[in-house]
């Protein structure tokens, strides 16, 4: 079985003109991002890797989950393809992950991530929000194989408040 547990990075700070890939979190995308991290851990499964876009606004979320959920931040791959808005880019990403990894939790964006769970989970989501957490789990052997997920849990900071 494989899990995977798709974040979408907390809300960015849009005020001073950056590249997207530059945007930082803003204070309310902090905030998020521990509140969330905080509740989360009766879903993480016992061992995982962090995958995660080389955006700013995603590091910056991820290290505070890893943080959160004693990660070894060192242990964090960084992965420029994740980088995408494209559910197909996503989907192609997660396929080539090696099967020696059972649960990934990976940090991205939408529209990708939203689009991806509406594929492959059984539970329809109009928008994953910054932040949002959905965990989703595959009866496959091999991450080329996934499909027909379960979806297991959605966490959104709005959820929680």
């Amino acid at each position: 079985m494989k899990k995977l547990l798709l974040i979408r990075h907390a809300k960015s700070n849009w005020d001073t003109p950056l590249k997207d890939i530059d945007r930082p979190l803003d204070q309310r995308g902090i905030n998020d991002a521990h509140l969330v991290s905080l509740n989360i851990s009766n879903f993480i499964p016992k061992t995982y890797v962090i995958h995660c876009s080389t955006a700013k606004r995603t590091t910056a979320t991820a290290l505070i989950f890893a943080q959160n959920l004693h990660y070894p931040i060192e242990s964090i791959i960084y992965k420029p393809e994740l980088y995408t808005f494209d559910e197909s880019q996503l989907e192609k990403t997660i396929k080539s992950t090696d099967n020696s990894i059972e649960s990934i939790i990976l940090f991205g964006h939408n529209a990708a991530i939203t689009n991806f769970v509406n594929k492959f989970g059984d539970v329809f989501i109009t928008n994953v929000p910054t932040t949002g957490f959905v965990s989703l789990a595959f009866e496959a052997n091999n991450w080329n194989d996934i499909k027909d997920g379960k979806t297991i849990k959605i966490v959104t900071p709005k959820d929680l408040k």
